[in-house]
Order: C-alpha cells, then sequence, then structure tokens
C-alpha cells in the first residue's frame, strides 16, 4: 500500500485517527442512555428524541460538508469540524435539562459529517492502484470508533466515579477533539508536494456535464430534505414540537429545497449551454448508482446494530451483556471487512467486485431472516458475522469508486453517497417499527436484488482518468 505518494502512510493515520475521534464523539452518548434517563427522569420518548436528534443533521451535513472540502481544502475543514464541535460535547456534558441535551445532540450530530472529509484527503494521497484499500483502512478503522466509545466510556466514568462520572468522559471526548483539530491543522497537507488541489470551477452545487444528468441531480437531491420533513412530523408526533413549529419547519425546508434546485441550475446551466469538453465529462448515473449501493449497506448496516441485540436477547433468551456481546461483532467486522472491500475492488475490478458483495449482502440478509429459535446460537453467530463481511466489504468497494468518479467535486459526490447512507438508516429503521424483523431483513435483502440489477448500469471508473491519475502519481513521487 505504500507504493505512491511520499508521507501517504503517515497522512492515512493522521486521517484514520481524526474520523476515529469524530465516531467516538458522535457515539459518546450510546453508552450512558441508561444513566441519562435515570438522572433526567427521561421517558421512554425523550430518549427515543435524543436518537433522532443525534443523526438527523448528519444528513444535510454530509452534502454542505462536501462542497466545502471541495473549496476549502479537507485540512482546514477536519481541523475546523474538530474544533468547533467540541463546544456541544462540552455543553451535553455541563447539560441540566432535556431541552440542553437536546440542542447539545442536535449540533453533535454535525460531526458525524467527518467522514466525507477524509473521503477525499485520502484519494489525494494514494494512486489509483491503491485507492481502495487505503479508503477501506480509512472507514474501517474510523468507524471503530462508535464500538471503542462503547467499550470504554462507561470505564471511563467508573473511574471517576459518582453520579457524574459520565460528564467527565464525555467531556474528555471533546478535549480530544478540540486538541486534535489544532495537531491535525499543523501535521497534514492538502496534496503531497507538487500536486495542485483541484477545485470545482464553482461551488454551491454538483457541477455536472449533461442536461440529463442536471435533472438527476435535481431528483436525487429530494430525498435529503423529504428525509428531514419525515424527521420533523416524527418530532411532532412524539410531542416535541408543535403543529406550528413542524408547518414552520415544513415550509422553511421546502424554500431550501427551491433555492438547492436553483442553486443547482444556476452552477450549471452556463457550461451547459456551452458545452462540455469530452475530457471533462463524467455520468451522473454514476453518482446516483453509488448512492443507492451506499443506501442499502450503510444504511442496513445502521440500522442492524441497532436492533441486533434485542433479536438476539428475545430470539435465544439471551442476557443483555451476551447479547450485546454477540451483537457487537457485527460492528466489530469493520476493521476487517471495510478494507477488504477496497483491496478486492483495487485488484479485480471496481464494478465485478461491488456486484459480488451487494449480491452476497441479499443472500446474507435472507439468511438472517430465517434465524429462529430452533437454530444453534453459533450458526446463527456464523450467518450474521457473515452477512456483515458482505456489507461492510460492500462499503468499502462504494468508497473505492467515488474517488474516481472526477477528482476535483470528489467532495461533493462523497457527501451526496454518504448521505444516502443516512437516509437509509432512517427508512430501514422505520420499517422495522412496521413489520417483524424477519420480514425487516427480507425486505433489506429485496432492497440489494434491486440494487444489483441497477449494478448492470454501472461503468468501470475510465481508464484515460486512471492512467491520467497514475501518472500524476508517478511525477509526483519522483520529484
Amino acid at each position: 500500500m505504500s507504493s505512491g505518494y511520499q508521507g501517504n502512510i503517515r497522512t492515512l493515520g493522521f486521517t484514520t485517527l481524526a474520523f476515529f475521534i469524530t465516531f467516538v464523539v458522535w457515539f459518546n452518548m450510546a453508552p450512558f442512555m441508561t444513566t441519562l434517563k435515570s438522572q433526567f427522569g427521561l421517558s421512554n420518548d425523550e430518549v427515543a428524541l435524543l436518537a433522532v436528534a443525534n443523526v438527523t443533521l448528519t444528513i444535510p451535513a454530509r452534502v454542505l460538508i462536501g462542497m466545502l472540502v471541495d473549496k476549502l481544502g479537507p485540512r482546514k475543514v477536519y481541523s475546523t469540524l474538530l474544533i468547533i464541535l467540541s463546544i456541544p460535547c462540552f455543553t451535553f456534558a455541563l447539560s441540566s435539562s432535556f431541552t440542553q441535551l437536546m440542542i447539545s445532540r442536535i449540533f453533535l450530530a454535525l460531526i458525524g459529517a467527518g467522514f466525507v472529509i477524509g473521503i477525499r484527503l485520502v484519494s489525494e494521497w494514494f494512486s489509483e492502484k491503491n485507492v481502495g484499500f487505503a479508503e477501506g483502512v480509512y472507514g474501517g478503522w474510523g468507524n471503530f470508533g462508535s464500538a471503542v466509545a462503547s467499550m470504554t466510556l462507561p470505564a471511563l466514568a467508573l473511574l471517576f466515579g459518582g453520579e457524574n462520572g459520565w460528564r467527565y468522559a464525555v467531556a474528555i471526548t471533546g478535549l480530544i477533539s478540540l486538541v486534535y483539530g489544532f495537531l491535525f491543522l499543523r501535521l497534514v497537507k492538502d496534496t503531497p508536494d507538487g500536486v495542485s488541489y483541484k477545485k470545482p470551477k464553482k461551488s454551491g452545487a454538483l457541477e455536472v456535464t449533461s442536461y440529463r444528468d442536471l435533472i438527476g441531480l435535481m431528483l436525487m437531491s429530494l430525498p435529503v430534505f423529504g428525509i428531514l420533513i419525515f424527521q420533523s412530523y416524527r418530532l411532532w408526533n412524539l410531542h416535541f414540537i408543535s403543529s406550528y413549529v413542524l408547518a414552520l419547519i415544513v415550509v422553511t425546508l421546502l424554500g431550501l429545497l427551491v433555492y438547492n434546485l436553483l442553486k443547482i441550475w444556476n452552477v450549471n446551466k452556463d457550461h451547459l449551454k456551452k458545452g462540455v469538453p469530452e475530457q471533462d465529462k463524467y455520468k451522473f448515473k454514476q453518482v446516483a448508482i453509488l448512492n443507492f449501493a451506499y443506501f442499502c449497506t450503510f444504511g442496513s448496516e445502521l440500522a442492524v446494530v441497532s436492533m441486533l441485540p434485542q433479536f438476539f436477547e428475545e430470539t435465544f433468551s439471551l442476557g443483555v451483556a451476551q447479547a450485546g456481546l454477540i451483537a457487537g461483532s457485527f460492528a466489530f467486522m469493520n476493521l476487517m471487512s471495510r478494507p477488504s472491500g477496497g483491496w478486492f475492488s483495487d485488484k479485480f475490478g471496481r464494478k465485478k467486485t461491488l456486484m459480488i458483495f451487494i449480491a452476497g449482502l441479499a443472500v446474507g440478509y435472507i439468511g438472517m431472516a430465517l434465524i429462529g429459535s430452533a437454530w444453534p446460537v453459533w450458526v446463527a453467530v456464523i450467518v450474521t458475522m457473515c452477512c456483515s463481511f458482505f456489507v461492510q466489504a460492500g462499503e468499502g468497494a462504494v468508497y473505492a469508486m467515488v474517488p474516481l468518479i472526477k477528482k476535483p467535486v470528489t467532495g461533493q459526490i462523497s457527501g451526496m453517497v454518504g448521505a444516502y447512507g443516512n437516509i437509509g438508516s432512517v427508512i430501514f429503521l422505520t420499517i422495522l417499527t412496521m413489520v417483524n424483523p424477519s420480514l425487516f431483513f427480507i425486505l433489506i435483502g429485496a432492497s440489494a436484488v434491486i440494487c444489483f440489477c441497477c449494478m448492470f448500469f454501472l461503468d468501470e471508473p475510465e481508464e484515460a482518468a486512471v492512467n491520467a491519475t497514475a501518472t500524476e502519481t508517478r511525477k509526483a513521487a519522483s520529484l
């Protein structure tokens, strides 16, 4: 993996650690939900509201952060994100009411957008030959931050003791984020020496290269706003906001949607009218298909991880700790699976690899749908871990292709694909409230089958673009 730019392994390490820290901060509430419920006297609805707040703004944030990355560069954006979002982390630790907890979590959801920043940064430092594996290492080991938060923060809280132990543990994660934000700004560069950072000609919306793609981009923007309206409805349904506030939010979101569509038109109208040179063209269908693939992979992972402990506990009459340990194996597989997906993509082709993993994901979830109390637990665990491998390897394969679509807008593409992963999780979790676990797994598998069919329309990254990337890498490496 070391072939390419000098210092690329060092950059990958710093960037992965930044992503790891964002996930520790993002998920620092999960281990203390029972404690918070007890100390603040929260109802089940209020606990649900905190969970909703922790993910809602991540969806638009990933799109917006992607734009900022392409315009300003990942070093400044990642550092700023880590530094500024340490503030709501501290306010969460100091909260004395449910409202303060809620507002802090709404803002902390923004830190979940850190993932898309590193995708662009890592792609700048690795050649086409190794970028898939590098992105897989970044995604897999960074994602592991959520598991580390669950494993270490309760112990850290016990170390401080007393009823405020959780506050110290959460505050420490904020302090780590603050300090590392300044370190990242000092230690990391956007590109290797001798390589310029390519920016889009216009900012504010993704540049496309045909009128057909323009319509596609506008259509793909609708679910981003639609899911926010749906989440607002859930807040109203849980009596957190009034009908008046709901109406105000919906009108605001519809206004922002219209503004976004106008921005897409204004950014693209001039160069589309003039005509886009052949060498600058790319197909937006690539982005749309990867959006759906990440919807099925990462979206299903987030949904399944949240329900798996209860599923094993109820299906096999296990204890809470036992069920949690087994369910944790699903997330733990990230350390191996996601880099594997990127590596296979590098070695055997992007399209073919992704198709195989999506097919495996579909079979894996159908297998999980068949799990019942008559099964030996160890067989159920094996089926779960096999399914987990295909899910996370599929995520790695998706982001092995993202940086190869069009370099100057990699951040925006990464942001949109990442946002669709979160949209998928919200939709799958909503489905779970309406059906039993078996049907839930079958429906995820069915969505993967549809995704597999879409893969036939996916193109392998063009040879010319790949060769250009490799040539630039060799030139920079020789400087």
